[in-house]
């Protein structure tokens, strides 16, 4: 299993190669895959456990400070691959038989250019680092976006005309920090990566982790399916977590609208953790334990 120490260090590059490389020496069953290619030629990795023609889909860091969900990610990665490995339960659930009939695909860091940038600076972003220094007046600390300024958030075909509207009207109408999304949907590799895996058709239900605020969102305009609905309150009630609904600029151009829009299958954003961005790391052990169970809820439901 991963070592604490390594899960107490913040996710860049170097440190996200480690974990992953162990995952894939103490597991022979789990398999890595680069399904794209970040602006600054980051790999965009894919975890899959168990049954590849059918999956539950986890994806994080979409955002450069939100980068502990990443760890979240590969932390229940670990654990779940333990409980396959031993046979043992997890959270009273013998999650091998479930991972048979449908896999779980892991995208642990769909932004790993944000990521850099927060955690390391604009040098991080290469070419483009005088857009990064343009876009945050030389401050790196608050970075969202991916190298060329844009959110790879806000970047999805769902309603993104009506928040690029409402990002003008805001005022944010170039490459920023944060907020901006785009020249038009799916303009940025990261996101086009997570849409073309999307396409494949296997993904039954998926989920995006973000920081933070502790709720779930599952529904966008029209798409208000019941067994959705049903599966929101189930999470919410085994993480404590409450339903909630984005506002404001939060809402439109986001992944879990476009794979409700485009799919009509559940997606749910989760929303981890209270406080200011980005969380600490020391808040992860107290986070995940609080989530472990919906996480494994999550894969079987």
């Amino acid at each position: 299993m991963l070592l604490p120490a390594l899960l107490q260090q913040k996710p860049d590059r170097r440190i996200r190669e480690m974990l992953i490389g162990q995952l894939l020496l103490d597991y022979g069953f789990l398999s890595r895959d680069t399904i794209g290619e970040s602006r600054c030629g980051r790999p965009i990795d894919l975890l899959s456990i168990g049954n590849r023609r059918k999956q539950v889909l986890f994806t994080a860091a979409f955002h450069g400070m939100e980068w502990l969900t990443t760890l979240l990610m590969l932390r229940f990665a670990d654990e779940l691959c333990f409980s396959v490995m031993t046979g043992k339960s997890l959270c009273g659930v013998r999650v091998g038989a479930f991972l048979n009939r449908r896999g779980l695909a892991i995208i642990p860091c769909v932004n790993p250019d944000g990521v850099e940038i927060q955690l390391n600076g604009a040098d991080s972003a290469g070419v483009y680092r005088d857009t990064v220094l343009k876009a945050c007046n030389g401050d790196t600390s608050h970075w969202q976006a991916n190298a060329a300024g844009v959110d790879v958030n806000h970047n999805f075909s769902a309603g993104w005309e009506a928040l690029h509207q409402r990002e003008q009207e805001e005022g944010i109408v170039r490459p920023s920090a944060t907020r901006y999304g785009g020249e038009y949907p799916e303009s940025e590799p990261e996101s086009r990566t997570l849409a073309a895996y999307c396409r494949t058709g296997s993904i039954t239900h998926a989920l995006a982790f973000h920081s933070q605020g502790e709720e779930i969102y599952w529904h966008y305009g029209t798409y208000k399916d019941s067994e959705a609905f049903r599966m929101a309150k189930m999470l919410a009630y085994v993480s404590s977590y409450r339903v909630g609904e984005p506002q404001g600029l939060a809402v439109g151009g986001g992944f879990k609208d476009w794979f409700v829009e485009k799919f009509s299958r559940p997606a749910f954003t989760v929303e981890i953790g209270q406080g200011e961005n980005p969380l600490p790391i020391e808040m992860l052990d107290n986070i995940y334990h609080r989530l472990r169970e919906m996480l494994v809820l999550a894969v079987v439901l």
